[in-house]
């Protein structure tokens, strides 16, 4: 039986690489209304991607729900106005 069968490595890193929450990120789900369609899904997640910190975003229309991952918790405003600038409407946090 090998020393250590466990995948994570000491620092407690269970995976390396690929689309993985990294240690200290920010995960944030918001509600967003307006979406329907993939091309509204890509002009949302476009205009939020750009903002600072931001690392990854997920946003489907048909549950009206945008996911973000970032560096740090976003600033509210800063989210609506990529929204808005998208052209949809930001309604909150998802519950």
């Amino acid at each position: 039986m090998a020393e250590n069968s466990s995948c994570c490595t000491p620092e407690s890193s269970c995976h390396s690489g690929g689309t993985d929450v990294q240690v200290g990120e920010v995960t944030t789900t918001y509600r967003v209304t307006g979406m329907t369609c993939g091309h509204c899904e890509g002009a949302v997640s476009s205009e939020l991607a750009e903002l600072a910190g931001v690392s990854s975003v997920q946003a489907v229309a048909a549950t009206g729900l945008v996911t973000v991952t970032s560096k740090a918790p976003l600033d509210e405003d800063a989210v609506r106005a990529a929204v808005d600038e998208a052209g949809y409407e930001l309604v909150g946090r998802a519950a």
